[in-house]
């Protein structure tokens, strides 16, 4: 495992082989992964954008951010998550091993249609999905975030930069005596999916429940479930439901 300093869980790594390096240490990276014969590597986790000057890049990376601003010119500065993650994973498979989606060495990640759990949306659920869906799909268009929040017909909030984390803490702001209002995530369209795939897992939940929410609904065969039986657990204790939606294109 590779893991970044300033962004890695210290805990995450803790009992598996792995070495420790900084996001702009290019050489050093592909040197460890050549070393030990990687053929295929798998993103995992949540990459945060920093500021260029906080990566302090190695030769490799500055020639290889110098190549990116003669290509895009400023324009490289204001590309979406997706975009940037897109250029990303093409630098690295220009000298690196090839990049690989979550889901294809562990499927059983991918959201399944349906309900996880004892609990399933009730009638205004189901619309509240409906325009989440359409708003979260509106807000990916722009290539800035991945949900959107939904109660009684109206979009309470919508996912930026800072994360769902945060959206979810904006909403808690506004919760009601009784849980209603649904989270919504699905892909952007035409995203790229061999990274940063919209993924829940318990502490989703948690957050949810905090925001006063009734459910969430996640895109079927697009998002990741982490932990399916936690997920279940957390969620028929919590009394929220979560379930898998249909997205058409």
């Amino acid at each position: 495992m590779l893991a970044f300093e300033g962004i890695t869980d210290s805990d995450t790594v803790t009992g598996a082989p792995h070495a420790w390096t900084r996001i702009g240490q290019s050489r050093r990276m592909f040197r460890l992964l050549r070393r030990h014969g990687v053929e295929e590597i798998v993103a995992v986790g949540t990459m945060r954008r920093m500021p260029v000057w906080r990566l302090r890049p190695d030769l490799m990376t500055i020639l290889a951010l110098l190549r990116l601003i003669l290509r895009f010119g400023i324009r490289l500065f204001r590309l979406g998550d997706d975009e940037i993650l897109k250029i990303i994973v093409t630098e690295f498979e220009r000298y690196g091993p090839r990049v690989v989606g979550i889901e294809t060495v562990m499927q059983d990640l991918l959201a399944t249609q349906g309900p996880y759990g004892a609990l399933k949306p009730n009638r205004n659920d189901i619309r509240d999905i409906a325009l989440g869906i359409d708003a979260a799909r509106e807000v990916g268009a722009r290539d800035v975030g991945q949900g959107a929040i939904v109660r009684d017909g109206q979009v309470l909030e919508v996912e930026d930069e800072e994360g769902t984390d945060a959206m979810l803490a904006r909403c808690a702001r506004h919760r009601r005596d009784k849980p209603s209002g649904v989270l919504i995530k699905v892909t952007k369209p035409g995203q790229q999916r061999k990274v940063d795939l919209p993924t829940i897992g318990v502490d989703t939940l948690k957050e949810a429940e905090r925001a006063g929410l009734a459910g969430i609904a996640v895109e079927a065969g697009g998002a990741l479930v982490v932990d399916r039986a936690g997920v279940i657990e957390a969620a028929d204790r919590a009394g929220l439901f979560v379930v898998g939606v249909e997205v058409d294109d």
